[in-house]
């Protein structure tokens, strides 16, 4: 079968004669032309998927065709993550409590004068001994591990509170020479107000005075006049920023308007040791430490104290 093509224009003739051989050359390339158009329209731009950057943890991205047994095996890498964070967390926690404990040790062998090499709180000691046969060691969970460690962390907070008493004790059998009051509680500056009835410097009515005033300069030091431990270390209404002392015995000296405390509730100090800074906070006219002395809570005259011979 042929087919005779024709077309007539203006002073135009021309014709085309098709045979078998022409239908069959049309017919392959469309073929061919519609298996390059399916192909493109079925064709994606994504890249292939690179399992191993996923389980090293280069991408969070999961993509929609990535395999079941791929997307276990990146939870599980995700997982020992999770797992490794948490051990080092609870590794540094346990590290800052050894070195609460090297601290508390240092000072305890200080204080009773043991030699330094004894207790080298910095290295570990000489070890050695014949060998033995290596034990097998058992595979635990990391829910066991995390047990294990929170029972360590328990015991070692345990300790750190013995030695915190174990210090306190010791500090007191120094404390026991050391509790006699005498002398001020400044190291430079003025007495300007004694113990007893005056006139009020606000309302100029007369008041009960129920401490000595020693004037100076701000920030000078503020010193205790015995040891004992601290008992009060805040704000208070007309002292300001307060400091209370407990010597024992019945008897507590109070220091008054106080610009800075270098002290805490609970804390040992020493006689002469410096707890404040000079101030006026409160209910004051000028930098001054207000001074009480109380025998069973009842407040008496400082000045025979601050004038008594120390031992």
């Amino acid at each position: 079968m042929s087919l005779t093509l024709l077309y007539r224009g203006k002073n135009v003739r021309f014709s085309m004669r098709l045979n078998k051989l022409h239908w069959l050359s049309a017919v392959l390339v469309f073929a061919l032309l519609s298996g390059v158009i399916v192909h493109l329209l079925l064709s994606t731009d994504e890249k292939p998927v690179n399992k191993s950057n996923y389980l090293a943890g280069q991408s969070n991205d999961v993509p929609d065709n990535i395999v079941v047994d791929d997307i276990k095996d990146i939870k599980e890498v995700a997982l020992k993550k999770q797992q490794i964070t948490a051990l080092t967390m609870k590794l540094a926690e346990l590290q800052s409590h050894v070195l609460r404990l090297n601290a508390l040790g240092e000072r305890l062998a200080d204080n009773a004068n043991i030699p330094a090499q004894e207790f080298n709180f910095d290295q570990l000691p000489p070890r050695g001994g014949p060998t033995s046969t290596t034990s097998i060691i058992s595979k635990k969970s990391f829910s066991q591990l995390l047990v294990e460690i929170s029972q360590l962390e328990k015991s070692l907070d345990h300790e750190e509170n013995q030695l915190h008493m174990l210090e306190s004790l010791t500090l007191g059998h120094h404390i026991e020479n050391t509790r006699y009051l005498s002398g001020r509680p400044i190291t430079k500056g003025w007495l300007s107000s004694y113990f007893g009835m005056r006139k009020d410097p606000f309302n100029g009515r007369p008041a009960m005075h129920k401490g000595i005033d020693f004037a100076g300069k701000e920030n000078g030091d503020i010193i205790a006049t015995a040891s004992g431990v601290v008992s009060w270390a805040n704000k208070r209404y007309g002292y300001g920023e307060l400091i209370e002392i407990n010597h024992g015995d019945g008897l507590k000296t109070r220091y008054g308007h106080n610009k800075t405390l270098l002290v805490k509730v609970g804390d040992v100090v020493i006689k002469g040791q410096v707890i404040a800074k000079m101030g006026s906070t409160g209910r004051s006219t000028g930098p001054h430490v207000h001074y009480e002395i109380l025998h069973n809570n009842k407040q008496v005259n400082p000045l025979k104290f601050v004038y008594r011979k120390a031992k």
